[in-house]
Protein backbone atom coordinates (compact mmCIF):
# COMPACT_ATOMS: atom_id res chain seq x y z
CA UNK A 1 0.00 0.00 0.00
CA UNK A 2 1.43 3.29 -1.52
CA UNK A 3 2.55 5.65 1.85
CA UNK A 4 1.37 9.41 1.68
CA UNK A 5 5.05 11.42 0.61
CA UNK A 6 6.77 13.42 2.33
CA UNK A 7 8.52 16.98 1.99
CA UNK A 8 12.17 17.44 3.10
CA UNK A 9 13.67 20.89 2.76
CA UNK A 10 17.21 22.57 3.45
CA UNK A 11 20.54 22.82 2.23
CA UNK A 12 21.22 19.85 -0.16
CA UNK A 13 24.24 18.38 -0.39
CA UNK A 14 24.64 17.03 -2.93
CA UNK A 15 27.22 14.43 -4.74
CA UNK A 16 28.17 15.16 -8.08
CA UNK A 17 29.46 12.28 -10.46
CA UNK A 18 32.15 14.02 -11.93
CA UNK A 19 33.76 14.21 -7.62
CA UNK A 20 32.03 17.57 -7.26
CA UNK A 21 29.60 18.20 -4.14
CA UNK A 22 26.78 21.02 -4.29
CA UNK A 23 25.16 22.93 -1.81
CA UNK A 24 22.00 24.56 -2.89
CA UNK A 25 18.59 25.35 -1.25
CA UNK A 26 15.95 22.41 -2.25
CA UNK A 27 13.26 20.30 -1.65
CA UNK A 28 13.65 16.63 -1.30
CA UNK A 29 9.88 14.59 -1.69
CA UNK A 30 10.16 10.87 -0.49
CA UNK A 31 7.92 8.30 -1.36
CA UNK A 32 7.25 4.14 -0.77
CA UNK A 33 11.38 4.24 0.24
CA UNK A 34 12.61 6.20 -2.22
CA UNK A 35 13.50 9.51 -3.29
CA UNK A 36 10.53 10.69 -5.73
CA UNK A 37 11.37 14.17 -6.94
CA UNK A 38 14.11 16.96 -5.97
CA UNK A 39 13.77 20.42 -7.19
CA UNK A 40 15.94 23.82 -6.35
CA UNK A 41 13.96 26.09 -4.68
CA UNK A 42 14.71 30.28 -3.86
CA UNK A 43 13.06 29.99 -0.27
CA UNK A 44 13.24 26.77 1.72
CA UNK A 45 10.92 28.21 4.60
CA UNK A 46 7.46 28.38 2.57
CA UNK A 47 4.69 28.08 5.20
CA UNK A 48 3.45 24.59 4.11
CA UNK A 49 6.63 22.93 3.39
CA UNK A 50 8.00 24.42 6.56
CA UNK A 51 5.08 23.81 8.73
CA UNK A 52 5.82 20.12 8.00
CA UNK A 53 9.27 20.16 8.22
CA UNK A 54 9.75 22.06 11.40
CA UNK A 55 7.09 19.62 13.58
CA UNK A 56 10.09 17.59 15.26
CA UNK A 57 11.90 20.98 15.85
CA UNK A 58 14.41 21.68 12.61
CA UNK A 59 14.70 24.96 11.35
CA UNK A 60 14.46 24.13 7.51
CA UNK A 61 16.30 27.61 6.72
CA UNK A 62 19.68 26.66 8.29
CA UNK A 63 19.35 22.35 8.10
CA UNK A 64 21.68 20.48 5.52
CA UNK A 65 20.54 17.22 4.41
CA UNK A 66 23.18 15.10 2.94
CA UNK A 67 22.71 11.25 1.85
CA UNK A 68 23.06 8.60 4.20
CA UNK A 69 26.76 7.63 4.71
CA UNK A 70 28.44 4.24 3.47
CA UNK A 71 31.11 2.31 5.59
CA UNK A 72 33.40 0.66 3.18
CA UNK A 73 34.69 -1.40 5.91
CA UNK A 74 33.79 -2.60 9.56
CA UNK A 75 33.61 -5.39 11.91
CA UNK A 76 29.87 -5.86 13.68
CA UNK A 77 31.03 -8.10 16.85
CA UNK A 78 34.02 -5.65 17.27
CA UNK A 79 32.10 -2.58 18.45
CA UNK A 80 32.27 -3.61 22.35
CA UNK A 81 36.25 -3.66 21.66
CA UNK A 82 36.50 0.31 20.98
CA UNK A 83 39.48 1.87 22.22
CA UNK A 84 41.57 -1.43 23.49
CA UNK A 85 44.79 0.86 23.08
CA UNK A 86 48.17 0.17 23.48
CA UNK A 87 48.43 -3.19 20.93
CA UNK A 88 50.33 -3.75 17.70
CA UNK A 89 48.01 -5.59 15.43
CA UNK A 90 48.28 -9.42 15.67
CA UNK A 91 48.58 -8.70 19.48
CA UNK A 92 45.44 -6.85 19.47
CA UNK A 93 43.59 -9.51 17.35
CA UNK A 94 44.50 -12.20 19.69
CA UNK A 95 43.61 -10.59 23.02
CA UNK A 96 40.89 -8.21 21.99
CA UNK A 97 39.57 -9.31 18.30
CA UNK A 98 39.06 -12.87 18.63
CA UNK A 99 37.73 -13.36 22.33
CA UNK A 100 34.94 -10.55 21.14
CA UNK A 101 34.10 -12.87 18.09
CA UNK A 102 34.05 -16.22 19.81
CA UNK A 103 30.67 -14.60 21.58
CA UNK A 104 29.06 -15.03 18.65
CA UNK A 105 28.64 -19.06 18.80
CA UNK A 106 25.52 -17.70 20.84
CA UNK A 107 23.42 -16.29 17.64
CA UNK A 108 20.57 -15.00 20.34
CA UNK A 109 23.91 -12.30 21.56
CA UNK A 110 25.39 -12.00 18.06
CA UNK A 111 21.42 -10.86 16.79
CA UNK A 112 20.82 -8.54 19.92
CA UNK A 113 24.56 -7.05 19.28
CA UNK A 114 24.01 -6.78 16.00
CA UNK A 115 20.60 -4.51 16.41
CA UNK A 116 22.60 -2.75 19.48
CA UNK A 117 25.66 -1.79 16.27
CA UNK A 118 22.50 -1.02 13.68
CA UNK A 119 21.44 1.81 15.96
CA UNK A 120 24.39 3.12 16.74
CA UNK A 121 25.51 3.32 12.96
CA UNK A 122 22.38 4.96 12.53
CA UNK A 123 22.34 7.34 15.04
CA UNK A 124 25.73 8.30 13.46
CA UNK A 125 24.32 8.86 10.40
CA UNK A 126 25.70 5.49 8.48
CA UNK A 127 22.77 4.12 6.47
CA UNK A 128 25.29 1.97 4.19
CA UNK A 129 27.59 -0.79 5.16
CA UNK A 130 30.10 -3.50 4.36
CA UNK A 131 30.69 -5.25 7.18
CA UNK A 132 32.63 -8.61 8.64
CA UNK A 133 30.59 -10.96 10.72
CA UNK A 134 32.34 -13.67 12.32
CA UNK A 135 32.94 -17.59 11.28
CA UNK A 136 29.93 -18.50 13.00
CA UNK A 137 26.87 -19.41 9.95
CA UNK A 138 23.99 -18.89 12.40
CA UNK A 139 25.28 -15.68 13.93
CA UNK A 140 26.44 -14.18 10.58
CA UNK A 141 22.26 -14.91 9.21
CA UNK A 142 20.91 -13.03 11.99
CA UNK A 143 23.40 -9.88 11.90
CA UNK A 144 22.47 -9.52 8.22
CA UNK A 145 18.60 -9.91 9.33
CA UNK A 146 19.35 -7.52 12.18
CA UNK A 147 20.65 -4.72 10.38
CA UNK A 148 17.71 -5.21 7.62
CA UNK A 149 15.24 -4.82 10.49
CA UNK A 150 17.03 -1.18 11.12
CA UNK A 151 16.80 -0.19 7.79
CA UNK A 152 20.32 -0.81 6.78
CA UNK A 153 21.32 -1.92 3.24
CA UNK A 154 24.84 -3.32 2.30
CA UNK A 155 27.02 -6.00 3.00
CA UNK A 156 27.65 -8.35 5.76
CA UNK A 157 29.92 -11.90 5.31
CA UNK A 158 30.68 -14.63 7.60
CA UNK A 159 34.43 -14.39 8.21
CA UNK A 160 36.71 -17.38 6.45
CA UNK A 161 39.04 -18.52 8.16
CA UNK A 162 40.78 -22.20 9.01
CA UNK A 163 44.03 -20.76 10.67
CA UNK A 164 45.68 -18.50 12.48
CA UNK A 165 43.22 -18.15 15.31
CA UNK A 166 41.79 -20.03 18.67
CA UNK A 167 40.74 -23.49 17.95
CA UNK A 168 37.01 -21.85 18.27
CA UNK A 169 37.15 -19.51 15.72
CA UNK A 170 39.23 -21.68 13.37
CA UNK A 171 36.75 -24.13 10.65
CA UNK A 172 37.94 -26.34 7.59
CA UNK A 173 37.47 -25.35 4.39
CA UNK A 174 34.82 -27.20 3.25
CA UNK A 175 32.31 -26.23 5.98
CA UNK A 176 33.51 -22.37 5.54
CA UNK A 177 32.62 -23.03 1.47
CA UNK A 178 29.26 -24.84 2.19
CA UNK A 179 28.05 -22.44 4.66
CA UNK A 180 29.05 -19.58 2.27
CA UNK A 181 27.25 -20.88 -0.16
CA UNK A 182 24.06 -21.37 2.05
CA UNK A 183 23.90 -17.60 2.37
CA UNK A 184 20.46 -16.19 1.28
CA UNK A 185 20.11 -12.57 1.21
CA UNK A 186 17.93 -10.78 4.04
CA UNK A 187 16.03 -8.28 1.89
CA UNK A 188 18.47 -5.39 1.57
CA UNK A 189 22.18 -6.78 3.20
CA UNK A 190 23.69 -9.27 1.14
CA UNK A 191 26.39 -11.99 1.17
CA UNK A 192 29.92 -11.05 0.46
CA UNK A 193 32.51 -13.75 -0.10
CA UNK A 194 35.24 -12.58 3.66
CA UNK A 195 38.66 -14.15 3.75
CA UNK A 196 39.79 -12.52 7.22
CA UNK A 197 43.33 -12.28 5.63
CA UNK A 198 46.24 -14.51 4.39
CA UNK A 199 47.87 -15.28 7.14
CA UNK A 200 44.13 -16.33 8.33
CA UNK A 201 43.23 -19.01 5.18
CA UNK A 202 44.92 -21.59 3.39
CA UNK A 203 45.46 -21.25 -0.70
CA UNK A 204 42.80 -23.72 -0.75
CA UNK A 205 40.15 -21.99 1.20
CA UNK A 206 41.00 -18.35 -0.78
CA UNK A 207 40.74 -19.99 -4.13
CA UNK A 208 37.67 -21.84 -3.59
CA UNK A 209 36.04 -18.20 -1.94
CA UNK A 210 37.67 -16.77 -5.05
CA UNK A 211 35.62 -19.22 -7.74
CA UNK A 212 32.54 -18.64 -4.95
CA UNK A 213 32.80 -15.41 -5.45
CA UNK A 214 32.90 -15.60 -9.28
CA UNK A 215 30.46 -18.43 -9.95
CA UNK A 216 27.43 -16.26 -7.54
CA UNK A 217 28.54 -13.13 -8.61
CA UNK A 218 28.94 -11.75 -5.51
CA UNK A 219 31.91 -9.17 -4.32
CA UNK A 220 34.66 -9.81 -1.68
CA UNK A 221 36.47 -8.23 1.03
CA UNK A 222 39.38 -8.53 3.19
CA UNK A 223 42.56 -7.22 4.83
CA UNK A 224 45.71 -6.39 3.19
CA UNK A 225 49.44 -4.74 3.85
CA UNK A 226 48.22 -3.41 6.90
CA UNK A 227 51.25 -3.78 8.87
CA UNK A 228 55.16 -4.25 8.11
CA UNK A 229 55.11 -7.46 10.17
CA UNK A 230 52.20 -8.38 8.71
CA UNK A 231 53.31 -8.45 5.47
CA UNK A 232 56.57 -10.38 6.00
CA UNK A 233 54.50 -13.16 7.80
CA UNK A 234 52.46 -13.41 4.30
CA UNK A 235 55.71 -13.45 2.21
CA UNK A 236 56.87 -16.14 4.22
CA UNK A 237 54.24 -18.03 4.81
CA UNK A 238 53.55 -18.46 0.96
CA UNK A 239 56.86 -17.89 -0.30
CA UNK A 240 55.61 -15.10 -2.49
CA UNK A 241 57.60 -11.98 -3.69
CA UNK A 242 54.96 -9.54 -2.24
CA UNK A 243 51.96 -9.88 0.14
CA UNK A 244 49.58 -9.25 -3.29
CA UNK A 245 50.84 -11.64 -5.14
CA UNK A 246 49.19 -14.22 -2.94
CA UNK A 247 45.62 -12.55 -3.83
CA UNK A 248 46.70 -12.49 -7.16
CA UNK A 249 47.82 -16.23 -7.34
CA UNK A 250 43.99 -16.98 -5.53
CA UNK A 251 42.15 -15.28 -7.93
CA UNK A 252 41.00 -12.81 -5.22
CA UNK A 253 41.52 -9.15 -7.37
CA UNK A 254 39.27 -7.44 -9.65
CA UNK A 255 36.64 -4.67 -9.93
CA UNK A 256 34.42 -6.53 -7.31
CA UNK A 257 37.21 -6.85 -4.35
CA UNK A 258 37.82 -4.35 -1.88
CA UNK A 259 40.98 -4.56 0.07
CA UNK A 260 41.26 -2.88 3.36
CA UNK A 261 44.11 -0.66 4.54
CA UNK A 262 46.64 -1.48 2.05
CA UNK A 263 49.56 0.75 3.90
CA UNK A 264 52.89 -0.92 2.85
CA UNK A 265 53.11 -1.23 -0.94
CA UNK A 266 55.26 -0.88 -3.70
CA UNK A 267 54.48 1.13 -7.19
CA UNK A 268 53.94 -2.33 -8.85
CA UNK A 269 51.68 -3.40 -6.70
CA UNK A 270 49.55 -0.11 -6.72
CA UNK A 271 50.01 -0.60 -10.59
CA UNK A 272 48.61 -4.03 -10.22
CA UNK A 273 45.50 -3.16 -8.23
CA UNK A 274 44.93 -0.56 -10.66
CA UNK A 275 45.15 -2.86 -13.53
CA UNK A 276 42.55 -5.41 -11.77
CA UNK A 277 40.37 -2.62 -10.76
CA UNK A 278 40.66 -3.64 -7.44
CA UNK A 279 39.15 -1.53 -5.24
CA UNK A 280 41.14 -0.12 -1.44
CA UNK A 281 39.11 0.58 1.41
CA UNK A 282 41.22 3.16 3.01
CA UNK A 283 41.15 3.33 7.09
CA UNK A 284 43.11 6.47 8.51
CA UNK A 285 41.46 6.35 11.88
CA UNK A 286 42.13 2.53 12.33
CA UNK A 287 45.57 2.81 10.86
CA UNK A 288 46.71 5.68 13.48
CA UNK A 289 45.07 3.99 16.12
CA UNK A 290 47.24 0.58 15.94
CA UNK A 291 50.11 2.68 14.56
CA UNK A 292 50.11 0.68 11.82
CA UNK A 293 51.29 3.75 9.28
CA UNK A 294 49.91 6.36 7.03
CA UNK A 295 48.58 5.21 3.78
CA UNK A 296 50.41 7.27 0.69
CA UNK A 297 47.04 8.53 -1.00
CA UNK A 298 48.97 10.62 -3.51
CA UNK A 299 50.41 7.47 -4.87
CA UNK A 300 47.38 5.82 -4.94
CA UNK A 301 45.83 8.71 -6.89
CA UNK A 302 48.38 8.72 -9.42
CA UNK A 303 48.63 4.98 -10.20
CA UNK A 304 44.68 5.28 -10.62
CA UNK A 305 44.12 2.99 -7.89
CA UNK A 306 40.03 2.86 -7.14
CA UNK A 307 39.47 4.02 -3.41
CA UNK A 308 37.01 3.50 -0.85
CA UNK A 309 37.02 4.87 3.12
CA UNK A 310 36.15 2.53 6.03
CA UNK A 311 35.85 2.94 9.57
CA UNK A 312 37.45 -0.32 10.74
CA UNK A 313 35.67 -0.40 14.03
CA UNK A 314 37.28 -1.62 16.61
CA UNK A 315 40.07 -0.61 14.97
CA UNK A 316 39.17 2.73 13.94
CA UNK A 317 37.66 4.21 17.37
CA UNK A 318 35.13 6.39 15.25
CA UNK A 319 32.01 5.19 13.98
CA UNK A 320 31.07 8.63 12.39
CA UNK A 321 32.02 8.63 8.78
CA UNK A 322 32.62 12.51 9.12
CA UNK A 323 35.36 11.95 11.50
CA UNK A 324 36.73 9.23 9.52
CA UNK A 325 36.58 11.35 6.19
CA UNK A 326 38.43 14.22 8.09
CA UNK A 327 41.22 11.48 9.04
CA UNK A 328 41.77 10.82 5.65
CA UNK A 329 42.25 14.43 4.59
CA UNK A 330 44.56 14.70 7.51
CA UNK A 331 46.64 11.65 6.99
CA UNK A 332 47.49 12.92 3.15
CA UNK A 333 48.20 16.10 4.84
CA UNK A 334 50.76 14.28 7.04
CA UNK A 335 52.56 12.88 4.70
CA UNK A 336 52.90 15.76 2.05
CA UNK A 337 54.46 17.72 5.04
CA UNK A 338 56.68 14.89 5.33
CA UNK A 339 58.11 14.45 2.02
CA UNK A 340 58.18 18.52 2.11
CA UNK A 341 55.12 19.82 0.37
CA UNK A 342 53.65 23.20 1.63
CA UNK A 343 50.96 22.79 3.71
CA UNK A 344 49.68 26.30 2.04
CA UNK A 345 49.96 24.63 -1.43
CA UNK A 346 48.71 21.41 -1.03
CA UNK A 347 49.61 18.13 -3.30
CA UNK A 348 47.13 16.54 -5.80
CA UNK A 349 47.11 13.97 -3.08
CA UNK A 350 45.26 15.88 -0.69
CA UNK A 351 41.77 15.52 -0.83
CA UNK A 352 39.46 18.39 -0.22
CA UNK A 353 36.37 19.15 2.06
CA UNK A 354 34.09 18.45 -0.85
CA UNK A 355 36.24 15.00 -1.55
CA UNK A 356 35.65 13.84 1.62
CA UNK A 357 31.76 14.45 1.66
CA UNK A 358 31.52 12.82 -1.78
CA UNK A 359 34.08 9.84 -0.58
CA UNK A 360 31.45 8.97 2.20
CA UNK A 361 28.20 8.84 0.26
CA UNK A 362 28.46 9.04 -3.39
CA UNK A 363 31.89 7.51 -3.80
CA UNK A 364 31.67 4.94 -1.31
CA UNK A 365 28.33 3.73 -2.47
CA UNK A 366 30.15 3.16 -6.13
CA UNK A 367 32.74 1.50 -5.43
CA UNK A 368 30.75 -1.48 -3.62
CA UNK A 369 28.01 -1.48 -6.43
CA UNK A 370 25.59 0.97 -4.98
CA UNK A 371 23.68 1.88 -7.96
CA UNK A 372 20.65 3.34 -6.12
CA UNK A 373 22.33 4.62 -3.10
CA UNK A 374 24.86 7.49 -1.87
CA UNK A 375 23.30 10.69 -3.98
CA UNK A 376 19.98 13.16 -3.85
CA UNK A 377 18.49 12.12 -7.08
CA UNK A 378 14.93 10.94 -7.79
CA UNK A 379 14.98 7.18 -8.00
CA UNK A 380 17.82 6.59 -5.13
CA UNK A 381 16.63 5.07 -1.69
CA UNK A 382 15.72 7.76 0.71
CA UNK A 383 18.22 7.31 2.85
CA UNK A 384 19.59 10.60 4.35
CA UNK A 385 20.94 13.08 7.54
CA UNK A 386 19.18 15.82 8.21
CA UNK A 387 22.04 18.28 9.99
CA UNK A 388 21.33 21.33 12.07
CA UNK A 389 24.87 23.10 12.33
CA UNK A 390 23.46 26.68 13.41
CA UNK A 391 21.36 25.13 16.62
CA UNK A 392 22.43 23.91 19.79
CA UNK A 393 25.37 23.49 22.35
CA UNK A 394 27.60 22.85 19.15
CA UNK A 395 26.58 25.19 16.77
CA UNK A 396 28.21 26.76 14.04
CA UNK A 397 26.19 29.12 12.90
CA UNK A 398 28.42 31.07 10.26
CA UNK A 399 29.09 28.30 8.84
CA UNK A 400 27.26 29.17 5.14
CA UNK A 401 29.31 32.56 4.87
CA UNK A 402 32.74 31.08 4.94
CA UNK A 403 35.15 30.77 2.01
CA UNK A 404 34.47 26.72 1.57
CA UNK A 405 31.18 25.92 3.40
CA UNK A 406 31.86 22.21 2.73
CA UNK A 407 35.18 22.91 5.22
CA UNK A 408 33.29 24.68 7.85
CA UNK A 409 31.00 21.85 8.04
CA UNK A 410 33.87 18.99 8.02
CA UNK A 411 36.06 20.87 10.79
CA UNK A 412 33.23 21.93 12.72
CA UNK A 413 31.11 18.76 12.34
CA UNK A 414 29.68 17.31 15.61
CA UNK A 415 26.98 14.16 16.03
CA UNK A 416 24.69 16.54 17.75
CA UNK A 417 23.88 17.60 14.28
CA UNK A 418 22.28 15.09 13.49
CA UNK A 419 18.60 15.71 14.04
CA UNK A 420 17.35 12.84 12.01
CA UNK A 421 18.41 9.74 9.65
CA UNK A 422 16.03 8.37 7.52
CA UNK A 423 16.61 4.73 6.15
CA UNK A 424 14.48 3.48 3.24
CA UNK A 425 12.15 6.85 3.94
CA UNK A 426 11.35 5.61 7.65
CA UNK A 427 13.00 7.88 10.49
CA UNK A 428 15.62 5.51 11.70
CA UNK A 429 16.81 7.62 13.99
CA UNK A 430 15.43 10.93 15.69
CA UNK A 431 17.22 13.39 18.37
Amino acid sequence: MSQPSQELFGHLLSPQADGRVDLKRGRVVLRDGWIESVESVEHTGSTAGAQRFDESGVNSRSCVISPGFVDAHLHLPQFDSIGADGLSLLDWLNTQVFPAEARWADANYASAMSRRVAARLLASGTTGVCAFATVHHVATLAAMRGLEAFGLHGYVGQTLMNRGGPPELNRTTSQLLEELAATPAAGSIRPIVSPRFALSCSMDLMQGAAQLAHERDWPVQTHYAETVPECQRVREAFGEDSYLSVYDRAGLLGPRTLLAHAVWMSDHERARLAESGTVVAHCPTANLFLNSGLMDLASMRTAGVRMALGSDVAGGPDVCMVRVARAMLETARDRALMVGTSRRVPSEGVPTAADCWWQITRGNAEMLGMADAGRIEPGCRADLVVLTPADGPSATPAWLSQPDPLAALLYGFDERWIERVYARGQVAFRR
